[in-house]
């Protein structure tokens, strides 16, 4: 017979109840569609362990549950697009809180305490043991995009005020972007290829793709505004700049368990500073060379 629990700790349990079922739910669904057979079953064991988990809260409860369909859907979503080392990685992030709890139950509930000791060791080596494909390749997508960043970000600084027309700075920056893009590829390709690295093609269309992904986005101001809003389209971009970093840092943070401030304020640092000293240069060369477009 399991012993009366005090309001606060049967609130406790109630949530952690039905977190485990969605969770168990949510491994299960993304087992379906991930690629290989080992991170099939590492995701499907952690759908056991989470179903697990629930079977024994209810036993406290007596609560038989329905899933969160929205946070069903909204996870196999992420994992579709982001990849699901990061969808699973994101949902153990927001279990972090949860900790506080279990040190609240392990007075009131032995069980607790096992619990929270498959949740911190189990399960993290499990986490460890996925092995998805574009992570393996974010290197290859770093390189390209902060390349892609630093290059073009001071570029289009230097262009805006040289030239002071969002058209011709567009078109002179898509012209080097993209053969940009071309020469970072072909270069990754030629550098995994002199490591005897057998996955060079793919490395090199990593990298390729992150370039010119981020050359289109930082050109996209300057193709939607007016020629006159040269200054605007400048601002528009550093604050694309800023998001890309911040979203890139985020993805990988999670993703991979590094720390993100440090990264981000780091990369935004370079990125800024090369587009200031690229604007004082373009105000300098069309002085000193006496261009007026």
């Amino acid at each position: 017979m399991v012993k009366e629990l005090s309001k606060k700790a049967l609130a406790i349990i109630t949530k952690m109840q039905n977190n485990e079922l969605n969770e168990s739910i949510i491994y299960a669904e993304i087992a379906k569609f991930a690629k290989g057979e080992e991170n099939k079953d590492t995701l499907l064991r952690l759908a056991a362990e989470e179903k697990a988990h629930y079977e024994i809260w209810k036993k406290y409860t007596g609560i038989e549950m329905k899933p969160d369909k929205f946070k069903i859907f909204k996870y196999k979503m992420i994992a579709r697009i982001l990849g699901f080392t990061f969808a699973v990685k994101l949902m153990e992030n927001g279990e972090e809180t949860a900790q506080k709890e279990y040190d609240i139950l392990a007075a009131e509930v032995e069980e607790s305490i096992h619990i929270k000791q498959q949740e911190e060791e189990h399960e993290a080596a499990l986490f460890d043991m996925l092995d998805e494909e574009r992570l393996r390749y974010v290197g290859s997508m770093v390189l390209g995009m902060n390349d892609a960043l630093v290059e073009l970000t001071g570029s289009l600084a230097g262009f805006t005020f040289a030239m002071q027309n969002t058209r011709l700075i567009a078109l002179s920056g898509l012209i080097m972007g993209i053969s940009a893009t071309f020469s970072k590829a072909s270069s990754e390709f030629l550098a995994a290829k002199s490591d005897g690295r057998s996955d060079a093609f793919k490395s090199c269309c990593y990298t390729g793709v992150a370039y010119l992904i981020t050359v289109a986005l930082l050109i996209l101001p300057y193709l939607l505004l007016a020629n006159s809003q040269y200054m605007i389209a400048l601002f528009a971009m550093v604050a694309i700049v800023i998001l890309i970093i911040a979203g890139f840092t985020y993805y990988i943070s999670v993703a991979q368990g590094e720390r993100f401030k440090p990264k981000f304020l780091e990369m935004s640092l370079i990125s800024v500073s090369v587009a200031v000293v690229s604007f004082f240069v373009g105000i300098a060369a069309k002085h000193f060379l006496g261009v007026d477009l």
